[in-house]
């Protein structure tokens, strides 16, 4: 028995428009409502989410019984975090702040076993394989495996195409943010100098034949993103979506 289908890998390659929300509440009750909204993904954020190993393992247990799929937004790119989260379960993983090509090929052997990678060997003991019912998935799950790298800085735009080559790298994801602040435009995403960098890099990104993603919290920007070649779209965060309804519900007491 193999390693079950990425089904959401399988969309992205055929360039099915792949929509989802960012949850940062750590809590598998909204992770399971979420899951039911009709989102294609939710992403688990364990960067500025406050995430542990066992908030993340409920929320892809509440996961798994709804339609999305799950995704993780590990810390940082280190091996031992991307082994853990990867023996869990998950299969499409976003790794912050890769601001060199040789940052990018550490990530993407990380995230793969030996003879493309260097994970480690464990997933017998893992939920990953079933806890050893999956019998090859050691042999299969390099396969399914979906690795965006985010590109977050000023550095991470001039090295974009030798990033976007990266054998194993699968997608490009901007982080309109943190890569705004980095160009000296702290909460202006839409400096024309930030929207040329964000531009220049879907279309290298483009051309080096990978996937786009990104994440943005104005409706009216969801299909220009799309039409800029964004596949893989974050449509907003559960706290905000959660605020702006708990704020709206307020203003109307009578």
């Amino acid at each position: 028995m193999p390693a079950p289908e990425n089904t959401l890998k399988t969309a992205l390659v055929a360039g099915k428009m792949q929509s989802g929300l960012w949850l940062a509440q750590a809590n598998a009750t909204v992770a399971e409502v979420a899951g039911r909204a009709g989102f294609d993904w939710c992403l688990i954020d364990a960067e500025h989410g406050p995430n542990t190993l066992t908030t993340i393992a409920a929320q892809l247990q509440a996961l798994a019984a709804t339609p999305a799929q799950a995704v993780v937004r590990v810390p940082m790119g280190e091996d031992w975090m991307l082994k853990q989260v990867l023996d869990l379960g998950v299969q499409t993983v976003v790794v912050p702040m890769v601001n060199t090509p040789e940052q990018a090929a550490q990530v993407a052997a990380a995230v793969r076993y030996p003879g493309t990678g260097s994970r480690g060997m464990g997933a017998v003991l893992a939920r990953a394989s079933g806890y050893g019912e999956i019998v090859d998935y050691v042999s299969s799950a390099n396969d399914q495996i979906f690795l965006f790298v985010q590109i977050e800085s000023a550095q991470a735009v001039q090295n974009i195409d030798a990033i976007a080559a990266t054998p194993g790298v699968d997608g490009i994801f901007v982080g309109p943010a943190d890569l705004s602040a980095d160009m000296g435009f702290v909460g202006q995403m839409d400096a024309p100098e930030v929207i040329a960098a964000i531009d220049h890099v879907y279309a290298r990104t483009k051309a080096a034949g990978k996937i786009i993603g990104t994440i943005t919290f104005d409706p009216d920007d969801f299909q220009p993103q799309a039409d800029k070649g964004v596949t893989f779209l974050g449509l907003g965060g559960d706290s905000v979506v959660l605020q702006t309804a708990l704020c709206a519900l307020a203003a109307k007491a009578p």
